[in-house]
């Protein structure tokens, strides 16, 4: 057993000693990331109340203020990888951690659903940097034996931040205007500046890789054609407008391309070699497809608690709560069941249980009890924990150490696609669904508001409130357009997890015999030297 004495001195005895300290930072600052994406869920109500309350905005609108902030995070985060391994990861978290500051203060002060827009991708160019070197630090600062450990008290503060995020939104959106969810970044961004100063070691790679500017900008455009053609076709309810046919056949031409290009690039953002390791694939597939129903599944649950069932901001952000306890529960867990029953079936177990969780959805009415919508949560949090702590560790130690800003932007960038793809296409089939139910009970209203009044049930119920009397006739139709969509919806999310399930299946290595497993103890340490 000498591998423990060949590792002790990669790692400063100094830095060595602070590495839960540091992790604590790491995790403040990821923290904030992740906080506000899921504080701006409980948000996506109020938003679209008119002013002075909201801002007014259309369901496709909102879509685009989550998805404006994840596709810049997602088509930036492997370029930010690699200046944060060539400039120093340190740095390149605090120029992170002040842009995404600045862009939250920005996005407080929105005067219209364009301005948000705009500050949203303003806060993800500086969150593409702190996330991915929140990683590369972690695998830097501590030995290989502990990492599973570190990665998984990370993934637990990712599952911490997904949990706060509607509880402190609901809580401000109760006391304060809608812009105070934003401005809550500020003093958090502040106190992880002040402590990553102070505690934080810089680290970088000594071969990093060179920026690929062509790449990024195939990734972004083509993303945005396609994400833009499936969220402007959900919103018209035709996918077979001229314009939504090009945006979605022109972003895929140019992803295809980017494949291409990457492919021939030497110095590729995305190694296209990594995904010839079925095992790296099938991980990082699983990733994707998690965060695609997962993202789907919150968009509408909160219309449904808030619009159909009432509740307030604050209560159905606690609503969510069992689905984040049970990720804290379970991701530092995670760790024993794989080392009993094997990748393979903690992962495929965990796609099945997302898979039965959306099967869930699509019996829930305006007066299914609430606990079983508490319980349906609990589930899918515990199943989220056993994909994700599983498959971060496969896919980080698929690759050498060195390499771990890549590998970590890798997996976040599927992670983000697929929660921005699931936004955009359930999205899309909720709106397709709710407009299609909705449609012939709308003729008692003016022709000029018959549009926006299909467009989503938060327009159809603010149009029957502006009618008063006459408007509540419209208020079941719409409840009944909405369940109905949200039903369809969970289906298509089911679907997609069970596809998950069985990549994972299929592809995933399973329980290594106990000889094997001494061997690959031995190559993985190996290939991190």
């Amino acid at each position: 057993m000498t591998t423990p004495a060949v590792s002790a001195s990669r790692i400063p005895e100094a830095v060595h000693r602070r590495r839960w300290a540091i992790l604590g930072v790491l995790i403040l600052s990821l923290l904030i990331v992740v906080l506000d994406n899921s504080i701006l869920n409980v948000a996506i109500k109020t938003i679209t109340t008119p002013a002075p309350t909201g801002l007014g905005a259309t369901q496709s609108e909102i879509e685009w203020a989550i998805n404006a902030y994840t596709l810049v995070f997602a088509g930036l985060l492997f370029t930010a990888g690699l200046i944060g391994d060539r400039l120093g990861r340190k740095k390149v978290l605090l120029g992170g951690l002040l842009v995404f500051g600045i862009g939250s203060a920005l996005a407080a002060e929105s005067g219209s659903p364009g301005q948000l827009i705009a500050y949203r991708a303003l806060m993800a160019l500086g969150a593409a940097f702190v996330m991915p070197a929140t990683l590369a630090v972690l695998m830097n600062v501590f030995e290989r034996e502990e990492q599973p450990k570190a990665i998984g008290i990370w993934a637990g503060g990712v599952g911490l931040g997904i949990a706060i995020g509607p509880i402190t939104g609901g809580a401000l959106l109760d006391h304060f205007w809608w812009g105070s969810v934003f401005l809550i970044n500020v003093p958090i961004v502040i106190l992880a500046l002040v402590l990553m100063l102070w505690l934080v070691p810089d680290s970088r790679d000594p071969k990093p890789g060179r920026v690929d500017p062509v790449g990024v900008v195939l990734s972004v455009v083509g993303l945005v054609l396609l994400v833009y053609g499936i969220i402007k076709g959900g919103e018209l309810a035709d996918f077979t407008n001229a314009k939504v046919l090009a945006s979605i056949v022109g972003g895929l031409v140019i992803l295809v391309g980017f494949v291409l290009f990457e492919k021939h690039s030497d110095h590729p953002s995305l190694d296209v070699t990594y995904f010839k390791n079925k095992v790296f694939s099938a991980a990082m597939s699983a990733i994707a497809l998690v965060f695609f129903a997962l993202m789907g599944v919150t968009f509408f649950g909160v219309f449904y608690t808030q619009s159909v069932r009432g509740y307030s901001p604050l209560e159905s952000g606690l609503l969510m709560l069992p689905l984040a306890v049970a990720q804290m529960i379970f991701a530092p867990r995670a760790r024993l069941v794989v080392d009993r029953f094997g990748n393979k079936v903690t992962t495929t177990a965990g796609l099945i249980v997302i898979a039965a969780t959306l099967a869930a959805f699509t019996s829930f009415e305006a007066d299914t009890p609430i606990w079983v919508l508490e319980v349906v949560f609990f589930l899918m949090g515990a199943g989220m924990a056993h994909i994700m702590t599983p498959t971060s560790v496969v896919i980080m130690q698929a690759l050498p150490r060195e390499k771990a800003g890549s590998a970590s932007a890798l997996s976040n960038t599927f992670r983000q696609v697929g929660g921005a793809l699931g936004i955009a296409v359930l999205g899309s089939v909720l709106s397709t669904a709710y407009r299609n139910g909705i449609e012939d009970k709308l003729g008692l209203l003016p022709p000029g508001l018959r549009d926006t009044a299909g467009e989503s049930i938060e327009a159809t119920l603010g149009i029957a409130q502006r009618l008063g009397p006459q408007g509540r006739a419209l208020v079941g139709p719409a409840d009944d357009a909405f369940l109905h969509a949200m039903h369809v919806t969970a289906l298509w999310g089911t679907g997609v997890a069970l596809v998950g399930a069985v990549v994972v299946a299929l592809f995933l290595p399973g329980k290594p015999a106990a000889g094997q497993e001494a061997e690959q103890g031995k190559e993985l340490v190996g290939a991190a030297e």
